[in-house]
């Protein structure tokens, strides 16, 4: 309401004003009505109620003021201050690599002067020291002048003669490697593998117990509508397909839905390590910001970035590393398991240096051991799961701890309700239950938060062919819409189960 419409209303009043009951004080008086509530109200109440709402917009510019507030701190919080920790360090230390390297060169130069040159060096000492005794006993006469005139000429020359030499024998520059001394850095933000959709998957979801084979399912082999031994996958729900990691055929293929054959993406030349090839790739994710897949390339025991666009080319980013599976988490730091050493490293990004954050006390069953760890999830809060293959168990890993809590499993190998056999895939769904490809029991279970027994989502009908059934499944992945794909290893095909 304005104080137009106030002092419209007092003229009103002046002139046989209408007279009506007031909303506050149920008096029949002459009244304004209010534009925005459409309430009448006597003079006094008219006073008020504008009073009211100046107060009511007072408070929302606090609110506002308040809000704002807490945006600007939302705003410079996350990890922007480790960030730039990190960018400060990499000024210093690369200022200090710098001013190391310049001051090496000039001692280089420093120590070029030839022999000759050294010499004179030392006799201009000697003749110094020879000036200095003859002054300090007062015994000297034209005939000792000239002598030491004559021997600083004789110096003079040799050094003229010196230079000459060198000018004539020696080119001296200044080269530069075509290894950078100090590495470019830069800030990139990387999209993590996708938590699972909260829409349509809580604890009481249900699957259709049949699949839907959607890639693969035609013997093992080569041809663009077969598989060979197939291991992780990646779901784009904005590009409607799948990216398969087919193992024994060194690619990556991708799969439209509904499409009868593949694409080879990546790989497919024939076993190999050049820059087009691949040998036996284990998993994939996909980095949004560069537009590429990172891969375990576990036959070349290296970690490769393949763009999308093939013009650009493959890059090794981790080598010398028998890779198991990967991962990232939300702040684009990545994960990945060694299946040899029995640990996962983690390298953040501006960081050149890994940390082992889960296992690295060598092989075994303790809680701050692994045995050739498998698939891996990082939650939301960057607890890492890990699929403990050998020791038939999934491990959790709070961030920095020395050692996991098992959640899964760890009960012996065995196919009872409390017992894991040989775990692969596994995914964290919004609420914390834990989805896992129960491989050599050819089954994917479902555990809840604190469970000690789970229940069986899909297969554990014994192993199979049939579309109720396994061999050896491997990975998992959920659609936008909760629908639910397990890569069938040996029967080398992708299985869909929608929800029921």
């Amino acid at each position: 309401m304005t104080y137009r419409h106030l002092h419209s209303s007092v003229e009103d009043m002046t002139s046989g004003i209408r007279k009506t009951h007031c909303i506050k004080c149920d008096k029949e008086r002459a009244t304004s009505r209010c534009t925005g509530c459409l309430q009448d109200f006597c003079y006094n109440h008219f006073i008020d109620h504008h009073r009211d709402l100046n107060e009511q917009l007072d408070e929302m510019q606090v609110n506002y003021g308040l809000f704002r507030q807490a945006l600007n701190i939302q705003m410079s919080r996350t990890n922007n201050d480790v960030l730039i920790r990190q960018i400060d360090q990499w000024e210093l230390d690369s200022i200090k690599l710098i001013q190391q390297t310049a001051n090496e060169c000039r001692q280089s130069l420093f120590q070029h002067p030839s022999n000759t040159i050294q010499q004179i060096q030392l006799n201009l000492v000697q003749l110094n020291d020879q000036m200095d005794a003859m002054r300090q006993d007062n015994d000297y006469n034209e005939m000792d002048i000239n002598q030491l005139k004559e021997k600083l000429g004789q110096f003079k020359e040799k050094l003229h003669q010196s230079v000459q030499e060198l000018d004539r024998s020696s080119i001296i520059t200044i080269q530069q490697n075509t290894t950078p001394l100090v590495y470019k850095i830069f800030v990139t933000v990387t999209s993590q593998q996708p938590i699972v959709a909260a829409l349509n998957i809580n604890t009481n979801t249900k699957w259709k117990q049949d699949g839907i084979i959607i890639a693969g399912g035609n013997g093992k082999g080569c041809l663009l509508n077969q598989l060979f031994s197939p291991r992780g996958i990646y779901l784009d729900d904005e590009e409607r397909s799948i990216y398969i990691a087919d193992y024994e055929n060194h690619r990556i293929v991708k799969w439209k839905y509904n499409a009868m054959n593949g694409q080879v993406f990546a790989g497919g030349r024939g076993e190999g390590n050049r820059s087009d090839q691949l040998n036996k790739p284990t998993d994939l994710i996909f980095d949004k910001k560069n537009d590429s897949f990172i891969i375990c390339d576990r036959g070349n025991n290296r970690v490769v970035r393949w763009f999308r666009r093939n013009d650009i080319g493959q890059q090794v980013i981790i080598p010398n590393m028998y890779c198991s599976r990967l991962t990232i988490d939300n702040n684009g730091s990545l994960y990945v398991s060694d299946w040899e050493k029995h640990e996962v490293r983690r390298w953040r990004q501006g960081e050149a240096i890994d940390t082992i954050v889960a296992g690295g006390n060598g092989k075994g069953e303790h809680l701050n051991q692994l045995n050739s760890p498998s698939y891996i999830f990082v939650d939301q809060d960057r607890s890492l799961y890990v699929s403990d293959y050998h020791n038939n168990r999934v491990v959790k890993w709070i961030e920095g701890a020395k050692k996991g809590i098992v959640v899964a499993g760890g009960q012996g190998q065995g196919d009872g309700r409390s017992q894991l056999d040989h775990p692969q895939g596994l995914i964290v769904d919004h609420v914390g239950n834990l989805y896992i490809a129960d491989s050599w029991n050819h089954r994917v279970v479902r555990w809840s938060p604190g469970a000690k027994k789970g229940v069986i989502v899909v297969g554990g009908n014994g192993k199979g062919d049939a579309s109720d059934q396994f061999q050896y499944p491997v990975g998992l992945a959920f659609d936008r819409d909760g629908n639910l794909y397990v890569v069938d290893q040996n029967n080398n095909r992708v299985q869909k189960f929608t929800v029921d």
